[in-house]
């Protein structure tokens, strides 16, 4: 082969591999930007009957939180399954639930649905979209520190940096509820519980690591999401509604939703904003790295700002957020880039 014939190809497939990172860094931007959208629609949601009831009481909050939690991990499976048939790989969940790594994956929903998704539902109907997101973003920084108790990982000062950024902006984002409304009276309250899908987030990604290696990224999505749900509905739902003197009032509540039609479709939206949130993140890591792929994707606190605004816009949404929010969600997504990435390596792709 000639020698400029040689050059010449490398050029063309440096080329490939840059447009390649490049098209890795839209999809993370994707799912950010969906998982933003996720939140607002959810929330929306959540202020519609049977979801919210004037008389609910804090017990009967949250049990409806959880029974939405269900409903929309439930359709995001659904779409995901959808998604895979047409990609010709629905075999493959019976395939990968048979083996190690798709029950690893399992053992990761447990964290990421009833504790995850079902606190993250409760800190946005308590909370508001902004404020639940902020904190839950963090749960890149929690879990690099699980990383050193469990994977034996090593923090470097850059990392501690910003894991300080995230503890300062998250103390600024839930130091005073928005200002003007009284549709958050347990705006408190939805702050505590916005912690817990940053644990659990951040427990489910050290689990599923070992999992996610040996099974297709798009199927451990629609087995963790599935799982998830049918978790929720049949066994956290039940048991939360007697813990909280509510009895079966979540499955009332999920089956009235689907009755009630409107609630229902909002969820539905939310679901496939969701997936597609997930499967845009799954294919950012592959093509761009994983410092890049979550980094762009813990900016959905800071989507969910132009997406309530233009919601409210539409008189769908009450949207009420303080400038003290929009500072700590700021420094949040600071800190968590720093966590999981060089800020002046990002856009680097070359190398």
């Amino acid at each position: 082969m000639a020698v400029g014939t040689k050059v010449n190809a490398q050029q063309a497939l440096i080329k490939h591999e840059l447009s390649y990172a490049k098209r890795g860094l839209g999809w993370g931007i994707l799912s950010g930007a969906t998982w933003g959208l996720d939140g607002v629609l959810l929330t929306i949601a959540g202020f519609m009957a049977p979801f919210w009831v004037e008389s609910y009481s804090l017990a009967m909050v949250i049990v409806a939180c959880l029974a939405s939690a269900a409903m929309h991990d439930l359709f995001a499976g659904g779409w995901v399954a959808l998604y895979n048939t047409f990609t010709g790989r629905w075999r493959e969940y019976g395939r990968s639930l048979k083996t190690k790594p798709g029950k690893i994956v399992l053992m990761g929903a447990v964290m990421g649905g009833p504790v995850g998704m079902g606190g993250y539902l409760i800190g946005l109907n308590l909370a508001g979209a902004t404020y639940a997101l902020s904190i839950s973003a963090i749960y890149p920084a929690l879990g690099a520190i699980l990383g050193v108790f469990i994977l034996k990982e090593r923090i470097t000062p850059r990392v501690w940096f910003g894991i300080i950024a995230c503890m300062i902006g998250a103390f600024v984002v839930s130091f005073s509820p928005p200002e003007g409304t009284d549709a958050y009276p347990y705006f408190y309250a939805g702050i505590f519980f916005s912690f817990l899908p940053a644990i659990g987030w951040a427990c489910e990604g050290v689990i599923s690591t070992y999992g996610m290696d040996m099974v297709d990224s798009d199927i451990a999505l629609g087995m963790r999401e599935a799982f998830s749900g049918l978790l929720l509905l049949i066994i956290v739902v039940p048991i939360a509604g007697f813990l909280l003197g509510a009895g079966l009032a979540g499955w009332n509540i999920f089956g009235g939703a689907f009755a009630a039609g409107v609630p229902m479709l909002w969820v539905a939206a939310a679901g496939l904003s969701g997936g597609l949130s997930y499967v845009a993140w799954y294919k950012a890591l592959n093509m761009t790295g994983v410092g890049r792929a979550m980094a762009f994707n813990v900016t959905y606190a800071l989507w969910s700002i132009p997406f309530g605004l233009l919601f409210a816009a539409f008189g769908l949404y009450e949207f009420t957020v303080t400038t003290q929010a929009v500072i700590g969600a700021a420094i949040i997504t600071f800190g968590t880039i720093l966590v999981v990435a060089n800020p002046k390596e990002l856009l680097k792709l070359r190398n």
